[in-house]
């Protein structure tokens, strides 16, 4: 796995069940990006391309199109853990983009816009996709743990607080360029697929590295989450996006998510029935997430103060 590339994993096996020794090299490549820095690629995963080249298509209408006037009109509900609904960056924040986002179809906290057409359709279609590949993961990362497939499902069975974000970044100036500044994601798992301008990149071994945009196929990467709970064993991948020059950037995130209310904390498996400290002190989800939106929302006067899972560290020297 040479440093300049992220691996590209063949999903394909894990809808046969004749292909063992396919399914025993996903598992190998996956778990390998995992202990190392938390990203990989997946194509033949099950999610359409066709549907996946609309979703993009119709965000751009969506964004390029539409005046301002018109966006606000799915301006976000109070009350919800993230704001759902269309969104745009504050001026005071490094990230210079706007978004719309979702939660599992049927929740009432989804806030669609009228315009363009079958916009809110393709949206919950693609959704419902990233669902189901987000518990095949999952079940693939609980096995290259160590641990029974079905584990993490069971840890994490409830999908409401999943949610999905169709992206737009503006062209990047002379003076700056930055899209979303490097971070890591606080949840479990993410999808990623973004349009012929790129501007992802990813940490490893201190070197960004771009993720260049193949057809077809899509991002994943290990957030805090599994990171605390596998008590290091696997990484929460950092990464940033670069805005582009004199063109606009399309992307859409979905985030694999945990409940607000749950208790996370590195898993007995990897501390106490191996003889290990724990590396980080336990905390309820939605306390993260909340110090997590505060980044947002009030940003910090220096990165050192950003807060990010090296919160709940615990010091073992």
């Amino acid at each position: 796995m040479g440093d300049s590339c992220i691996p590209t994993v063949d999903l394909s096996p894990c809808f046969r069940e004749d292909d063992e020794d396919g399914l025993k090299k996903a598992k190998e490549i996956i778990g390998q990006a995992c202990s190392e820095y938390g990203f990989f690629q997946v194509v033949n995963h099950g999610v359409p391309l066709g549907l996946m080249t609309r979703a993009i298509e119709l965000s751009k209408t969506f964004f390029e199109t539409l005046p301002i006037e018109e966006k606000l009109k799915c301006a976000p509900n109070s009350g919800a853990p993230l704001p759902a609904g269309y969104n745009r960056q504050p001026d005071q924040s490094p990230d210079k983009n706007e978004y719309l986002l979702m939660f599992p179809p049927g929740s009432n906290l989804n806030v669609y816009p009228q315009n363009p057409p079958h916009f809110r359709e393709v949206l919950e279609q693609i959704f419902a996709y990233f669902t189901r590949l987000g518990v095949l993961i999952e079940s693939i990362l609980s096995q290259c743990l160590g641990l029974p497939s079905t584990f993490l499902k069971e840890f994490n069975g409830d999908r409401s607080w999943d949610f999905m974000a169709a992206l737009h970044y503006f062209p990047a100036t002379e003076a700056e360029n930055n899209g979303i500044t490097e971070h890591e994601d606080g949840n479990c798992i993410t999808f990623v697929f973004q349009d012929e301008a790129g501007g992802l990149e990813v940490r490893r071994n201190g070197k960004w590295i771009p993720v260049i945009p193949t057809r077809g196929s899509l991002v994943v990467n290990v957030g805090d989450v599994i990171q605390v709970l596998s008590n290091n064993n696997f990484k929460s991948a950092t990464h940033r996006v670069v805005r582009p020059k004199s063109k606009s950037r399309y992307s859409y995130a979905f985030f694999y998510n945990l409940h607000g209310d749950k208790w996370v904390e590195p898993l007995q498996q990897f501390t106490k029935d191996i003889g290990e400290a724990p590396k980080y002190r336990g905390f309820r989800y939605k306390e993260y997430q909340e110090l997590r939106m505060r980044n947002k929302t009030h940003p910090p006067s220096t990165p050192e103060d950003v807060i990010r899972i090296t919160h709940y560290a615990v010091n073992t020297s």
